[in-house]
C-alpha cells in the first residue's frame, strides 16, 4: 500500500491534532488557502498541487473600529 500523504493532508492533520482552527479557501486550480486566525495574528498558506507551500503572516492589533466612511473607503481600494 502507498504510505504517501499530500503535504496539504499532513498540514492539515497537524492543525486537526493541535485544535487549531482553520478556514479552506480555493482562489486558484493549482493550490488550496488555509487560513489561520488568532488574536493579533493571521497565517495565509497555499499548499500547491507539486507539494510546496507558501505562506505569509500578518500581525497587528485587535482595535475595533466603527468609522462606516472609512471602512467604505478602505473597500473602494480593492479592484
Amino acid at each position: 500500500m502507498n504510505s504517501y500523504r499530500h503535504p496539504l493532508f499532513e498540514l492539515l492533520a497537524s492543525l486537526d491534532t493541535k485544535r487549531i482552527p482553520y478556514n479552506l479557501s480555493r482562489t486558484r486550480p493549482d493550490s488550496v488557502g488555509i487560513f489561520v486566525t488568532s488574536v493579533g495574528m493571521r497565517i495565509e498558506i497555499f499548499v500547491f498541487d507539486d507539494g510546496h507551500l507558501e505562506y505569509s503572516i500578518f500581525e497587528g492589533n485587535e482595535d475595533v473600529l466603527s468609522d462606516r466612511n472609512e471602512l467604505l473607503r478602505l473597500l473602494s481600494t480593492f479592484g
